[in-house]
């Protein structure tokens, strides 16, 4: 299909430039993805091209992903391309189209990723989410299978204040990547969607605290370090000062969960 031709040419494009980077992506848990037949990624955000790192990973499977991005993108000259690839664009205003349009790609046996944060957390903790992931595993009857990427912040981070500019990516070759993919599960169609996107939040969060403590994700001793969280000894913005700058919808489900101090 058209849509799949522009897509691989993408990835194409992709590889080059993360091969320019000398940027490693690693993957670990790939095989719980299933081979056919819908399926919805839940995802945490930690930098802006997090869908680049997520599809690298999952190059191997042969099954491309449609993600649901924020609806800005498609103002701007890659907006043609990502219809093209049968991305889904959010307009947090009016989340209902992304959700119907997810739907129908679910229908079609595709591959869905969902950022249920709906953003980035100047903490690099995860943040509130949104039901929406949750919602669609349990009316699709799809399983909902957890990613959790950590590494990119270090290339294009969150910025650290409302009023600051939009953060700008840092050109700097040799950085690692982890894209890791926990057991799908399934959604039952009497879940309760509060208590299985809680769930959801603390697995993703105690997968996070596991790839942020391996060394190579770890600041040198000394170094200043807005890029890992302040919990364990970085210098992000701490949980509380980064709710300023989430800005979480009402329906986003508040965080039961807490990182890992130790």
């Amino acid at each position: 299909m058209t849509h799949d031709l522009t897509y691989r040419a993408a990835i194409a494009v992709g590889k080059v430039a993360l091969r320019g980077l000398d940027l490693r992506v690693r993957s670990a848990g790939v095989e719980h993805l299933p081979a056919h037949g819908p399926v919805v990624l839940a995802c945490n955000h930690v930098s802006f091209p997090d869908f680049v790192y997520v599809g690298q990973a999952l190059l191997g499977t042969g099954r491309l992903v449609r993600f649901l991005c924020r609806a800005d993108i498609w103002d701007s000259p890659v907006g043609r391309l990502m219809d093209s690839m049968r991305h889904v664009p959010v307009d947090r205003e009016t989340p209902a189209a992304a959700y119907l349009r997810a739907r129908s790609l679910l229908g079609d046996g595709e591959v869905v990723c969902v950022f249920p944060e709906a953003g980035i957390s100047a903490a690099y903790a995860v943040r509130a989410m949104m039901p929406g992931a949750v919602a669609l595993a349990r009316e699709t009857g799809a399983p909902l299978v957890p990613v959790t990427v950590w590494g990119g912040q270090r290339l294009w981070g969150q910025k650290r204040a409302l009023d600051a500019p939009f953060p700008r990516p840092e050109v700097v070759r040799g950085r690692t990547v982890d894209v890791r993919l926990g057991a799908p599960r399934v959604v039952a169609p009497d879940a309760d969607l509060v208590e299985t996107t809680r769930r959801l939040g603390t697995t993703l969060q105690a997968t996070l605290d596991e790839l942020q403590r391996l060394p190579e994700h770890r600041p040198r001793p000394g170094e200043w370090a807005p890029w890992h969280p302040a919990h364990l000894g970085g210098h992000a913005l701490a949980r509380g000062a980064s709710y300023e700058l989430d800005g979480m919808p009402r329906s986003a489900v508040a965080p039961t969960w807490d990182p890992a101090t130790a």
